[in-house]
C-alpha cells in the first residue's frame, strides 16, 4: 500500500500522507473511534512529527485550531498512534481503532481550551466516521481510556457531552460530586471487586482481585477524565460509581436484557 495512493475518506480533508502505517492485521477493521490530542505547542509541529518516518507514529486525521482536516493515513489502513493500549480484552487497538488527533499543547502545556471552529470540525469529522463505519458509541474513546496512566489525552476539557448531544459517543450526565462512602487505595474486599468487575465490563483493562491499588486508582482516574470529569482524582465516589453504573445500564446490551426480563 503506497501512502501517497489514496484519496480522502473525508470530503473536507485535505491530504498529507504520512509513511508510517501498514495493514490492519488478521482481517480486523474498524470498529474504535480513538482520541487524541497532540500535546505539542502548535499544529504545524505535530502534523511535521505524524508525518516525518523518524517518528514512527502517525494518525489517520489532525483537526487544527483553525478547523481544517488533514488526513494523512487511509481509513483502510493501520495507523500507530494507539501504543501500548487494551480495550475489552483487545491489545492490538490500532487495528480495530481510527485516529483523531486535535491540535492541543495538553496538561504538559497549560490543557488550554479546544477552539469551537476546531471542535465543530473534530464533531462532524467523527460522525462521518462512525456512520460509514459503523462504529457504535460506546466505542467512541479517549486514549487515555484504553491506555490509562500512561495517556491522559484528550484530557478532561474535552466536551464529550457536546459530542453525544452530537450523536457521537455513549454519555451520561455524571451524578453530582458529593459525600458518602467512596472506596480509595489501601482498601479490599467485594466493594472494589464490584467496581473493578463494573470497569473490566465497560471496556478497561484492569485486573479483578479486590484490592483498591495503584492500577486501580489509575483505571479510576482515567474513567473519571472522560465521564466524570468535574474532580479527576482517582478516588471512586459515589458519583463516580453511580456514572459508571448508570453507563452500563444504558448500554444497549443490558437494556435488551432489562426489557426481556421485564416482559
Amino acid at each position: 500500500m503506497n501512502a501517497s495512493l489514496f484519496d480522502p475518506d473525508y470530503a473536507d480533508a485535505v491530504l498529507r500522507a504520512s509513511p508510517s502505517f501498514d495493514e490492519r492485521r488478521d482481517g480486523k477493521a474498524a470498529d474504535i473511534l480513538l482520541l487524541h490530542y497532540t500535546g505539542l505547542r502548535d499544529g504545524a509541529s505535530a502534523e511535521d512529527w505524524l508525518c516525518d518516518p523518524q517518528s514512527s507514529v502517525s494518525c489517520h486525521y489532525i483537526v487544527h485550531e483553525d478547523g481544517r482536516v488533514v488526513q494523512m493515513v487511509a481509513e483502510a489502513a493501520r495507523a500507530w498512534h494507539a501504543g501500548v493500549s487494551v480495550w475489552q480484552g483487545e491489545t492490538d487497538i490500532n487495528s480495530h481503532s481510527i485516529g483523531i488527533e486535535i491540535v492541543n499543547g495538553g496538561h504538559d502545556h497549560g490543557m488550554p481550551d479546544f477552539p469551537e471552529k476546531q471542535i465543530d470540525a473534530v464533531i462532524a469529522l467523527a460522525r462521518d466516521i462512525v456512520g460509514r463505519n459503523a462504529i457504535a458509541p460506546a466505542r467512541v474513546l479517549a486514549h487515555s481510556d484504553v491506555a490509562p496512566g500512561r495517556k491522559a489525552d484528550p484530557g478532561e476539557k474535552f466536551p464529550w457531552a457536546r459530542f453525544a448531544a452530537a450523536g457521537i459517543g455513549h454519555w451520561v450526565e455524571p451524578a453530582p460530586l458529593g459525600g458518602g462512602r467512596y472506596l480509595t487505595m489501601g482498601e479490599a474486599g467485594q466493594p472494589v471487586e464490584a467496581l473493578q468487575s463494573m470497569l473490566a465490563l465497560y471496556g478497561y483493562g484492569i485486573e479483578v482481585n479486590g484490592v483498591f491499588n495503584g492500577a486501580t486508582a489509575t483505571v479510576v482516574t482515567a474513567f473519571q477524565r472522560h465521564f466524570r470529569p468535574q474532580r479527576v482524582d482517582g478516588v471512586a465516589d459515589v458519583s463516580t460509581i453511580d456514572t459508571l453504573h448508570r453507563l452500563l445500564a444504558a448500554l444497549p446490551q443490558f437494556r435488551k436484557g432489562q426489557n426481556s426480563a421485564a416482559g
